[in-house]
């Protein structure tokens, strides 16, 4: 008799806006930092989101440098589509175990933490209200029957993409493959920030502040 191992689930480092008594019945919002970051990186957006949401913030499961990684670079010769579904699998599992006690789920992905949240909005096309995406990209599927993406398309989840059109991160095809994927499989908001970088403002918080609104709270 031939004993499969099992594995654990994924227990990931999560910073939580709310205490666990107060989550109950709220939206949620799931914050996914870029490469080489942490769980507190995205943390400081929560003053400026809508108080209505728990917002929990998850630390990539692969120390990297002075951070964490979702998954390899796309330019590393260790990148593949399934280290990233890999990756997302154990997010989507994570997911499973605390999202029965919200009204609704929205994600919010900031560089390669974009391309985990479109990536989760892929697999499960009817499970979030909104994705947020700022100063990231899309990954390309290559066939992996993981991305649902037939079935988004016909649902339209409102996307918002917030970026710098000079950002020197995101290189140019990445920008190409993303845009022309969120206009084809997406309700897209798409809005431009000068002098942004690689990075997040002020004036971008206040669109995706009300973009959560708008979506989420009133939707």
């Amino acid at each position: 008799m031939n004993i499969m191992p099992t594995t654990a689930p994924w227990n990931p480092t999560v910073l939580w806006s709310k205490p666990e008594a107060e989550r109950a019945g709220t939206p949620l919002l799931v914050l996914f930092h870029g490469y080489l970051a942490n769980e507190e990186d995205l943390m400081g957006l929560a003053d400026h989101l809508p108080s209505e949401f728990t917002i929990a913030s998850v630390r990539a499961p692969q120390a990297q440098g002075p951070g964490y990684t979702w998954f390899p670079l796309m330019n590393e010769p260790d990148f593949s589509v399934q280290r990233v579904v890999d990756a997302v699998t154990d997010v989507s599992d994570w997911l499973d175990g605390v999202k029965g006690v919200h009204s609704s789920v929205s994600l919010l992905g900031f560089s390669m933490g974009m391309a985990v949240a479109s990536t989760l909005l892929r697999h499960r096309p009817a499970d979030f209200a909104a994705v947020v995406g700022l100063s990231g990209f899309v990954v390309p599927s290559d066939g992996n029957p993981f991305f649902k993406d037939g079935e988004l398309a016909a649902g339209r989840v409102p996307f918002f993409w917030g970026r710098d059109q000079a950002d020197p991160v995101i290189d140019a095809p990445r920008i190409e493959f993303t845009h022309a994927w969120l206009n084809e499989h997406t309700a897209l908001t798409k809005i431009l920030y000068s002098n942004m970088g690689h990075g997040i403002n002020m004036q971008e918080l206040g669109h995706v502040k009300e973009f959560l609104t708008h979506m989420v709270l009133k939707g």
